[in-house]
């Protein structure tokens, strides 16, 4: 299967910059998106104690790769590709996907 779409990071012509998470994929709900949450601690200087914290990034999710729900990916960040999305799937670290 040939990828002829030009938003995708291997095949196309778009660029990735900044940063880089590994996360898991929640929702493969929208077309060609993907939720992923990022689990990451801060440090908090008052309490002397760390805290545990989610955020749920919506990161486009090209065909050559489908990543589906319960999958572990590489997503880099991005140019804006919509007014929600600044981050693509590069690719997927395990799959566990249903």
């Amino acid at each position: 299967m040939e990828c002829k779409d030009v938003k995708c990071p291997i095949h196309g012509a778009l660029k990735t910059r900044g940063y880089e998470f590994e996360c898991l994929v929640v929702s493969n709900k929208a077309h060609k998106t993907v939720i992923v949450k990022r689990e990451h601690t801060v440090f908090l200087h008052k309490y002397e104690r760390s805290l545990r914290k989610t955020s749920r990034i919506p990161a486009y999710n090209p065909d050559c790769i489908g990543a589906k729900n319960g999958d572990k990916v590489m997503i880099a960040e991005t140019r804006r590709l919509s007014k929600t999305k600044s981050f693509v799937v590069t690719k997927i670290v395990k799959g566990e996907g249903k």
